[in-house]
């Protein structure tokens, strides 16, 4: 199935649903192919490859919203669940803000989100890739003995949306990765470690060597690790760390945690938050990034969002359900059942991670962080985390056992450098960032 069919069958749909007598409805398809191996040693432990489709339907009748969900185009069988949700609707509350979105379109500029190379690739060299990089984990240093599986995965999307208030378009994207966990061993002491790229283009992917390089790297550095002590020192959070903390902070701006109350950003749009450092934006059409498409999960047009500037909070994000509730107009983040990302990202800054490093007499970077301790009501962060300790601007150890912990507030306000490493391998990403002060509670 193409486009065109997409599109026809999104069509058709919508208008079975108001024939069926809803007010309103919207219909989206979804159509993907993946490709997944996953290697262990010279064996293939997992191999697959599918092709996945989808309809789903919302439909608007008096008020009050249902939706269904199909992997079955027949007509007829789409039909009859659609006359049984109308029916059902009527067992729903009323709800004043479900509505379709009143500003559908796309963005028209160029997106370049699709790579044909990715479907073209031969399944065996897909192979060879995964087989590849667990011979180079191993060869990067003899300390490495196992993995947790080296992976390449691709995938080839389409997705279609029409409505009844006579909006519909498409798009085809792709997207490819490879990845690796080596296992290491010295003196009955076992590290782990996960590196891994992404990107819409197969050619956006860093190569196996340099997978299994920094995987194998990351899990040998931390022999030796010690428990710190408890301190007030800088921390720099390493780009992929950094891109959790952004993750937690986008929980904090989404219009649903806020509209009840599990955010302490609640009432804080146009107050100096962050540093001058802290310049984030949302945006869905940044050319060839994996958060970009045309159209957000309603049919509204993506856009750069400005939500951070110069430490301002300048916006929630929203889609359109929550911008009617609370007042506000959609950002283009609607998921199609929620509230999520295009490209989230903190404006990088010009020095290199190692330039952090140098211009820290003392402090800690952060490589890893573990478990989930983020309070998103109050803003309190607190993480198990290991790295390595800093003395006179270089690496003296790594570190281990510790929790470093603080409050968002505090954390966005402490930034007082940022690095140029941004790297665009997922729709929450960051460069490394280096906050003034933090608790490391350790011995």
């Amino acid at each position: 199935m193409d486009e065109r069919d997409a599109l026809a069958v999104a069509r058709d749909t919508v208008v079975m649903a108001t024939d069926a007598g809803a007010d309103a409805a919207e219909a989206t398809v979804s159509i993907t192919r993946r490709f997944h191996v996953e290697a262990r040693d010279k064996t293939i432990a997992k191999l697959e490859q599918s092709t996945g489709k989808g309809l789903h339907v919302r439909l608007f009748v008096g008020g009050r919203k249902v939706a269904l969900s199909t992997s079955d185009f027949t007509p007829n069988v789409v039909r009859d669940a659609i006359r049984r949700a109308v029916d059902q609707s009527a067992h729903v509350a009323a709800d004043p803000f479900a509505a379709l979105p009143e500003d559908c379109g796309t963005y028209d500029g160029e997106l370049n989100i699709y790579d044909p190379a990715v479907k073209e690739r031969d399944d065996a060299v897909k192979v060879d890739d995964a087989i590849a990089m667990e011979a180079m984990i191993r060869d990067a240093d003899h300390r490495v003995v196992n993995s947790g599986g080296s992976h390449y995965s691709d995938a080839a999307s389409l997705v279609a949306l029409a409505n009844s208030n006579g909006f519909s378009a498409s798009y085809t994207s792709t997207r490819a990765n490879r990845s690796t966990s080596p296992v290491a061993v010295e003196n009955d002491v076992k590290r782990t470690a996960h590196y891994g790229t992404a990107g819409r283009h197969f050619g956006d992917l860093e190569h196996n060597e340099t997978v299994a390089r920094i995987a194998a790297r990351r899990a040998v550095e931390m022999f030796g690790a010690r428990k710190p002590a408890t301190m007030r020192v800088p921390v720099i959070f390493e780009r992929d760390v950094a891109a959790a903390v952004l993750d937690d902070l986008f929980a904090a701006l989404n219009a649903a945690n806020v509209a009840v109350g599990n955010s302490w950003l609640a009432e804080r749009v146009g107050d100096r938050i962050g540093s001058d450092l802290v310049t984030i934006y949302d945006d869905g059409t940044l050319p060839g990034r994996l958060g970009t498409t045309p159209f957000d999960g309603e049919g509204v047009p993506t856009r750069r969002t400005p939500v951070f500037e110069r430490g301002e909070l300048k916006t929630l994000l929203f889609d359109s359900y929550y911008a009617r509730k609370m007042g506000a107009k959609t950002t283009g983040n609607s998921t199609g059942g929620g509230i999520g990302p295009n490209n989230f990202y903190l404006e990088p800054g010009f020095s290199t991670l190692e330039e952090l490093i140098a211009s820290t007499p003392r402090g800690v970077l952060v490589l890893d962080t573990i478990g989930f301790a983020t309070e998103y009501a109050s803003g309190t962060y607190s993480r198990g985390a290991r790295g390595f300790y800093i003395e006179n601007g270089e690496l003296a150890y790594p570190v281990d056992e510790f929790t470093v912990a603080g409050s968002f507030a505090s954390m966005l306000e402490g930034i007082d450098a940022v690095a140029n490493d941004l790297r665009f391998d997922g729709s929450i990403v960051s460069p490394s960032f280096r906050v003034a002060e933090m608790t490391i509670s350790g011995n």
